[in-house]
């Protein structure tokens, strides 16, 4: 008989348990509701097209890594030959679709900041520069120039659980400012006020 009640009770407690959890308001309903384009939401940033990304402050001040990775001409570059202005690292590849969608933003946000702030898009894709250099002809991306890093160096080095796209502000002093963790638009007002904290 203590058998079948220490059964019942195995059984009953998952049921016990996940009606408490389900007792909890999801966090989406915590946070306030998305203004404008793009809306900083606690962390979570929500473009008007749909793209979504995390702002995370988790490794302020770390030092950008001085890792090799290509650039148009494949020859060896690190982020160290960019040293003396602000840095906006984007690390995507052509196999990610919300990496594809911000690149046009992004190209054009390079434009606006020439002269300011460097802005590099470190492709990840295993075949380096072909599949780049075809999807910035394709969609006609001019201001960006295809860096590659097909060996994954700058990811594995620059800390966190790695998600593309990852984008990283680094001051002129080539200390880390903030990182997105996913898509936006990077013609956004509010981004615009997020890349203007690095100095």
């Amino acid at each position: 008989m203590s058998r079948v009640i220490f059964r019942s009770l195995l059984i009953a407690l998952p049921l016990f348990l996940g009606a408490c959890d389900r007792q909890s308001a999801p966090k989406e309903q915590a946070e306030p509701a998305a203004t404008g384009k793009a809306a900083k939401q606690g962390f979570g940033l929500v473009s008007e097209s749909g793209l979504k990304a995390e702002l995370s402050y988790e490794f302020v001040g770390r030092p950008a890594p001085d890792v090799i990775f290509a650039d148009a001409e494949e020859g060896e570059v690190s982020l160290s030959d960019f040293a003396g202005k602000p840095i906006l690292v984007n690390i995507w590849a052509t196999w990610c679709a919300p990496c594809k969608a911000e690149m046009p933003t992004l190209d054009a946000l390079a434009k606006l900041e020439e002269g300011k702030m460097s802005v590099i898009a470190v492709s990840q894709d295993l075949q380096g520069l072909k599949p780049v250099q075809s999807f910035f002809d394709a969609t006609g991306v001019a201001n960006l120039e295809p860096y590659t890093d097909p060996d994954n160096r700058l990811s594995g080095a620059v800390g966190g659980a790695v998600v593309l796209p990852l984008t990283i502000l680094y001051d002129s002093k080539g200390r880390e400012v903030w990182r997105i963790i996913g898509g936006v638009e990077w013609d956004d007002a509010e981004v615009k006020k997020l890349l203007d904290e690095a100095v």
